[in-house]
């Protein structure tokens, strides 16, 4: 019994072992799942708010544009009332008035069918149609400002977390140079004070370190919040060479050639297009506004009351004075009494209960039909309408300045983009050769000091000088490298690495 207790506590110590492998692993495997700059914009694409926003907006205008096609088929609609009227009031069934109590319910089925608008319902569904493009590129647009944004903020990561791995190097070079240091000091080839400023420069370079450090977490934090993720989810990305990002000439990225594409392929520019259409559409529709309108119609109708009285039974009463006669008649100098037969009718209320002697044939007899066209002919209406002409036309010209102000506004921003893409390759040259420079400077300084012929510290100048050139070097390749992805971007070629 004992030996099988402690069997099983082996077993579970055991079985424990290996699933707290199991969720390190994968752990680890998600730690280690870096995002390519493709798998975060599509994950922004997905989630991000404002694209959500304007995917809503696009779906109702597309709801209107249908909307406003549906108008343009016939109105249908049906109606029935039922209730108890009290007082003076017109009977349904006998187009008299009555003052007695009575129960009514009522049918009707009426349709309409405009012939003739001067095309309002037509210039409608165009209107509607080009306001659902316009949304739709809209959408595009929110989609390529996601995109831009996360390629920028994921080159500023790249950037920062190459700057973290110069600055462990810089570290462990210095690390180094401490171990050298101390060694001939104690051996009494250098002075205490050399080891004292190398340990000094342990602390700069341990600084830089961390500061590089935070601010490769803070870049993290700032494209983890653009792509909606929960602080607690494991995120990284991956780091491609830099040096193998395709980049398109400047021979293809002239700002020209990027404007007159720019034009016909960037979201916006589609949107104010589609927008100005729309705004000629309504000045068709305001002018219709202005005409008469010819409308077809027709209605079903038919009625119940129980006050309409039906005969329930007639019953002999005897003989009495015809009314309106001569009570006597002279036959022959004899007077007699003239009379004539007296019946009594009985009659009573209809009912719900009387289907088919009531309530079924009243809504047979007073079944009523008409068809018919009405014209309305818009005389004076306070220049409501003319003003609302006017104001459309307004709008057209408002359209149009509005897409002239964004096609100037994306000239200029080609044109600086182009610019700006210029310096950074001149600054990117320039910066190579300033490497260059500065690492031979440190490898000479390197073996100067090794001699004793350098002094720590301007050996230590020298390191920090190579430093803070490889990393304005990393500052300007990246910099060159996101002002020729944002020429591409303007010509449409979309954010890629």
């Amino acid at each position: 019994m004992v030996g099988k207790l402690l069997f099983l506590l082996y077993m579970r110590k055991y079985l424990t072992l290996i699933c707290c492998t199991i969720v390190a692993q994968g752990f680890a495997q998600r730690a280690s799942d870096n995002w390519d700059l493709r798998h975060c914009i599509e994950h922004a694409l997905q989630f991000n708010i404002s694209i959500k926003q304007a995917d809503i907006q696009a779906r109702i205008a597309a709801l209107q544009a249908k909307q406003a096609k549906y108008n343009i088929y016939p109105s249908v609609n049906a109606n029935s009332g039922t209730g108890v009227r009290f007082g003076r009031s017109i009977d349904p069934t006998t187009n008299v008035f009555s003052t007695s109590q009575f129960l009514y319910q009522n049918f009707g089925v009426n349709a309409g069918f405009q012939l003739y608008n001067y095309g309002k319902l037509r210039n409608s569904v165009q209107m509607a149609q080009f306001n659902a493009q316009a949304a739709l590129q809209d959408v595009a647009k929110a989609s390529n400002d996601i995109s831009f944004n996360v390629a920028t903020y994921y080159l500023q990561v790249l950037a920062a977390k190459e700057q973290v791995k110069i600055s462990e190097v810089q570290l462990a070079q210095t690390q180094n140079q401490i171990e050298i240091t101390r060694k001939r000091v104690d051996a009494g080839v250098l002075p205490e004070l050399n080891l004292a400023e190398v340990e000094s420069q342990l602390a700069t370079d341990s600084s830089n370190y961390y500061t590089a450090k935070g601010n490769y977490e803070t870049n993290l934090l700032n494209l983890r919040g653009l792509l909606n993720l929960d602080v607690d989810v494991l995120f990284g990305i991956e780091t491609p060479s830099v040096d193998q990002i395709p980049i398109e000439s400047f021979a293809e990225l002239q700002p020209n050639l990027v404007y007159e594409s720019a034009l016909q392929l960037q979201p916006q520019q589609k949107a104010n297009e589609f927008r100005i259409k729309a705004a000629e559409k309504n000045v068709q529709i305001s002018r219709a506004l202005m005409y008469p309108t010819l409308t077809l119609g027709g209605n079903l109708s038919t009625n119940f009351s129980n006050s309409f009285k039906t005969v329930s039974g007639i019953s002999f009463q005897g003989y009495g004075p015809i009314t309106g006669a001569e009570p006597i008649v002279n036959i022959s100098n004899v007077n007699y009494y003239v009379q004539s037969p007296v019946y009594k009718v009985s009659q009573k209320s209809r009912s719900f209960g009387d289907l088919w002697n009531g309530w079924g044939d009243q809504l047979s007899n007073n079944f009523g039909q008409n068809v018919g066209i009405s014209l309305s002919i818009p005389i004076f209406n306070n220049f409501s309408a003319r003003t609302s002409y006017q104001t459309a036309q307004l709008n057209v010209k408002a359209a149009q300045l509005q897409k002239e102000s964004a096609d100037l506004t994306l000239r200029q921003n080609i044109y600086t983009a182009y610019t700006n893409a210029v310096t950074a390759l001149q600054k990117f040259n320039a910066g190579k050769k300033q490497v260059e420079s500065a690492q031979k400077a440190y490898d000479f300084a390197l073996k100067r000091y090794e001699v004793g012929l350098l002094s720590s510290l301007d050996l230590i100048t020298n390191q920090n000088n190579l430093l803070r050139a490889k990393i304005t070097q990393l500052t300007n390749q990246y910099d060159y490298v996101f002002k020729m992805k944002l020429l591409e971007f303007y010509k449409g070629k979309g954010m890629k690495l």
